[in-house]
């Protein structure tokens, strides 16, 4: 999902300093009989995005898992969900 949420910010035009994003991901697993089964994934972005690119970044935040191949995949499967912590300068 970060290459998909970074693609998207480069696509809307948004210029980040290298190291700009990061993401930090959980997951977590249940055993399903004997065998650990994938059930959630988290992930925890952290932005440093220029303050005149706001409304570029949140709509490639809220639109990024919907077209994140990864994402779609588990879908059904495995919960995902994310987060984000923004630095605006």
């Amino acid at each position: 999902m970060l290459g998909t949420l970074n693609g998207a910010l480069e696509v809307r035009g948004v210029t980040m300093e290298p190291g700009a994003i990061r993401a930090t991901v959980k997951g977590t697993s249940e055993l399903q009989g004997k065998i650990p089964v994938l059930t959630a994934v988290e992930i925890h972005y952290r932005l440093r995005t220029p303050r005149a690119d706001r409304e570029k970044v949140d709509r490639a935040l809220k639109t990024h898992q919907a077209k994140c191949p990864t994402a779609q995949s588990l879908a059904g499967a495995v919960e995902v969900s994310w987060t984000a912590d923004r630095d605006e300068f």
